[in-house]
């Protein structure tokens, strides 16, 4: 038990150190340059902008979070747990932290300093791929540590299940949506005197890349999927919860315990790395007694994975 607790620990302790780093990309690096990283966080500056800079970011990421979380344990039961709004909650206050946005904290605006300033008048793409890995190695910390920032990853696991549509296109679709919202206002309230807001939303779209792909190299790293072979005396209700709860495939394989010489089936699956964890947890939920061996896996092609370019 108390190591289990001492695990959960350290896990929220990555998760709040990734949601540092993230909240320096956008906080500190994307505002102020009006480039929109998609997804609530794209929105929330939207929305700032559209104040006049009146509504911190921070806060409204938080207050569009708030109720899609709702909406999530509602659609999808626990899946979007208490990580996720730690790791929503915590990210949304170090956004508004770092920019001088809290109470008693207003001396600090990092966004203010020399290095930042310099880079958004004299090296802006250099600024981009900066914000873009900071936005990417945090998420990808949070990810990694089985937590979550919200937004999109609710509304693409919503649209998943009532409509089919894969977690990635939905993604994709939901971040497109929100930077061009977000050019659009910048253009009509004239926010960028000295850069075109469509020049702002293709650095958009580009930051988009950085980030996504450094997300899958901090989650991935070289072995981007796992095998997994589960013994139980449980097996169909664990291959239920894999269909159901992940959406997917397993395979029964027939076998023989030489032990207790006992027949009984065992299955096999794949899933992507972030969802090791939790397949894990859901099957000892299910059967504490089950025998669970993880192999690395190199190369997946089929339905539901990407491959490897």
């Amino acid at each position: 038990m108390k190591k289990k607790i001492k695990i959960h620990f350290w896990d929220y302790v990555a998760i709040t150190i990734g949601a540092i780093i993230m909240a320096i990309g956008i906080g500190v690096f994307l505002v102020d340059a009006k480039v929109v990283p998609g997804g609530a966080s794209g929105l929330a500056m939207a929305i700032h902008y559209l104040s006049g800079n009146k509504i911190p970011v921070g806060l409204m990421i938080w207050l569009i979070n708030v109720p899609l979380y709702i909406w999530g344990i509602k659609e999808l039961g626990k899946r979007f747990g208490v990580r996720t709004f730690y790791g929503f909650t915590i990210s949304s206050f170090f956004i508004d932290f770092f920019r001088g946005d809290i109470p008693g904290f207003s001396h600090l605006r990092l966004q203010d300093s020399a290095v930042v300033q310099n880079l958004m008048h004299q090296d802006f793409l250099f600024l981009v791929i900066i914000s873009g890995t900071l936005v990417g190695v945090g998420v990808g910390i949070i990810f990694k540590f089985k937590g979550t920032t919200a937004g999109s990853d609710i509304v693409a696991a919503i649209m998943q299940k009532h409509y089919g549509i894969k977690p990635g296109q939905a993604m994709m679709i939901t971040d497109f949506i929100v930077i061009t919202f977000a050019g659009l206002v910048i253009h009509f309230e004239h926010l960028s005197p000295d850069k075109p807001a469509l020049i702002l939303t293709f650095y958009a779209f580009f930051l988009l890349f950085i980030s996504t792909r450094i997300i899958d190299l901090i989650i991935d790293g070289f072995d981007y999927a796992r095998m997994a072979t589960i013994i139980s005396e449980k097996a169909d209700d664990i291959s239920e919860m894999i269909i159901k709860d992940f959406s997917r495939g397993a395979t029964a394989l027939k076998s023989r315990g030489l032990y207790k010489n006992i027949e009984r089936e065992v299955i096999v699956t794949v899933v992507t790395l972030k969802e090791v964890g939790r397949l894990t947890d859901a099957v000892q939920e299910i059967d504490p007694d089950a025998f669970v061996v993880i192999y690395n896996v190199h190369e997946v092609l089929g339905e539901g994975f990407r491959r490897r370019i």
